[in-house]
């Protein structure tokens, strides 16, 4: 793994996704932690660079709109335990799933916007699942 590489999944690990849980706590009032299959990245960091707007930022403003009341929040305090992001190499690949209180994001990072699910995708989608 390049130098380049690892510098940014120290960022993202120490700085930016614990940043992200905190703002989904004052969302909804839980923390809800991420799981990055980091793996799945290898070397990409063109696909690294875009985790935290694509994915990250994306839940946060679906969170917001879903969370808008006190049954909002609550549904998803006992609903959403923990997201697991995961890059794929196409947009035809991308996806998402729930089960077990995991909400499962595929998304071609390194394509950027091509590569990614919309906030009301993904409001949308954890609507149908709360």
């Amino acid at each position: 793994m390049a130098l380049e590489t690892k510098r940014k999944i120290k960022e993202l690990t120490d700085n930016v996704l614990p940043g992200r849980v905190k703002e989904i706590e004052e969302i909804c009032g839980a923390p809800i932690p991420y799981e990055v299959d980091w793996a799945s990245f290898g070397d990409d960091l063109e696909a690294l660079n875009f985790l935290d707007n694509l994915s990250c930022h994306r839940l946060n403003m679906a969170l917001r709109v879903i969370c808008q009341d006190d049954l909002g929040k609550e549904a998803v305090r006992d609903s959403v335990k923990k997201v697991k992001l995961k890059n794929v190499a196409t947009a035809e690949e991308k996806s998402l799933a729930f089960a077990d209180g995991t909400l499962e994001m595929h998304c071609a990072y390194a394509l950027r916007i091509e590569g990614m699910h919309s906030d009301d995708a993904i409001r949308e989608f954890l609507l149908a699942h709360l």
